[in-house]
């Protein structure tokens, strides 16, 4: 069988988002929890409509197993791409982004506060997404399980897990300080750069 989806490699070492992120939390949750879904949804799509269609396409005409798999695959590959290394020296927002934000939020403390809130509050599992519409306007949702804004006629540009996989290991049941510490790795430059396309 031809593999159609395959796992995305991570732009950084496994160890690079420590201490925010464990290089446990991602070999289980990049390595084990993401392979899972490329390999169901590989399965799932062959001799179907949604073969050769891409992913966002996928997720915003399909339903049941196959939206649940391919919308974890997009929320993963968003999830896991807008992050760089403590180290790095671009976890604040600048240029249109920052002047999105605070357009539409106030400020950047403001928006942070609403982003943490949307995801403690968000019951269950699912995702809080930094979007913007047709317009440029910025928007926070909640969407639970495998949601993604593109359903919406959103645009995703950033999110945050709130799934216990993606914390349990490194914060137990603190969803709230796992939110607040993701902060310090985000990658303003890769969401500046979806915002602007």
């Amino acid at each position: 069988m031809t593999l159609l989806f395959s796992l995305i490699a991570l732009p950084y070492a496994p160890n690079a988002l420590e201490p925010v992120i464990s290089q446990e939390t991602i070999e289980y949750h990049h390595g084990k929890h993401l392979q899972t879904y490329v390999d169901n949804l590989n399965k799932l799509v062959v001799g179907t409509e949604y073969e050769n269609m891409p992913l966002e396409q996928i997720v915003a005409k399909s339903q049941g197993a196959i939206f649940n798999n391919a919308g974890q695959i997009l929320n993963h590959n968003l999830y896991f791409l807008q992050f760089s290394s403590t180290a790095a020296n671009n976890h604040k927002p600048k240029g249109t982004i920052l002047e999105a934000i605070n357009r539409d939020f106030g400020s950047f403390e403001a928006f942070k506060a609403e982003f943490e809130q949307k995801g403690v509050t968000l019951f269950g599992s699912g995702w809080v997404w930094l979007s913007s519409d047709k317009d440029g306007k910025l928007v926070i949702t909640q969407e639970p399980n495998a949601g993604n804004p593109v359903t919406k006629g959103l645009k995703p540009l950033l999110t945050m897990d709130v799934w216990e996989h993606a914390y349990y290991i490194d914060y137990r049941n603190r969803r709230a300080a796992h939110l607040q510490a993701l902060w310090q790795i985000i990658n303003w430059e890769e969401i500046e750069s979806r915002y602007n396309q």
